[in-house]
């Protein structure tokens, strides 16, 4: 049993990264995607508060779906989903004041996330807490290695940089990707790579 229940947990973590990877598959949570991955520090910091939102979130509401009258089950989400993303927002204030100014509204607007709010109405209230925990976790990985995988191609092209480190020479580096425009090509070509990959894998 405890077996079974270990492949179900692995699945579903699994099923967040690649089956339903928020960005290159369900296509979720654009706006911070795109507005915050014109680095690959930006990209993998926002993806990694997102995540601590999702766990939280959804292991809370997971807990509490029994006890939440169906008619503010949408209110009592984002109540529990606001908590943690102003508890998110203390702790980067006082430790990350720097990333915090440079994520600015988009850390405040994880409340509205669909890929948060998606979750705990898709999953959340309707299994337990450790799966709900491993579906968090699964979604908020996928959700980080693709604004990773953004912010470092748009990076890199736009800077000749990654993660701050030089990697081609600087006069190479094109504007186009550090700007808005360069986020949208940047994301339609790591879908069609992402989507290419996962289909000769099936």
């Amino acid at each position: 049993m405890k077996g079974g229940q270990r492949m179900s947990n692995l699945k579903v973590l699994l099923n967040g990264i690649i089956k339903e990877n928020p960005t290159f598959v369900l296509l979720l949570g654009m706006c911070p995607t795109l507005g915050t991955t014109s680095s690959a520090i930006n990209g993998m910091s926002m993806g990694l508060a997102t995540t601590f939102v999702l766990i939280c979130s959804n292991t809370v509401i997971s807990c509490l779906k029994s006890i939440v009258p169906d008619k503010v089950r949408i209110p009592s989400f984002i109540v529990v989903i606001a908590s943690f993303v102003t508890l998110l927002q203390m702790v980067m204030q006082a430790y990350t004041p720097a990333l915090y100014t440079t994520l600015g509204l988009f850390i405040p607007l994880i409340v509205v996330n669909c890929i948060v709010l998606g979750r705990a109405e898709a999953f959340a209230s309707k299994n337990g807490p450790v799966a709900s925990f491993f579906d968090g976790l699964g979604i908020g990985i996928g959700f980080t290695l693709a604004l990773t995988l953004l912010g470092a191609m748009r990076e890199l092209l736009g800077t000749g940089k990654v993660f701050g480190l030089g990697l081609i020479p600087e006069d190479y580096g094109m504007l186009l990707f550090v700007l808005a425009p360069g986020a949208f090509i940047a994301l339609g070509y790591l879908i069609a790579i992402f989507n290419k990959v996962k289909g000769s894998k099936a």
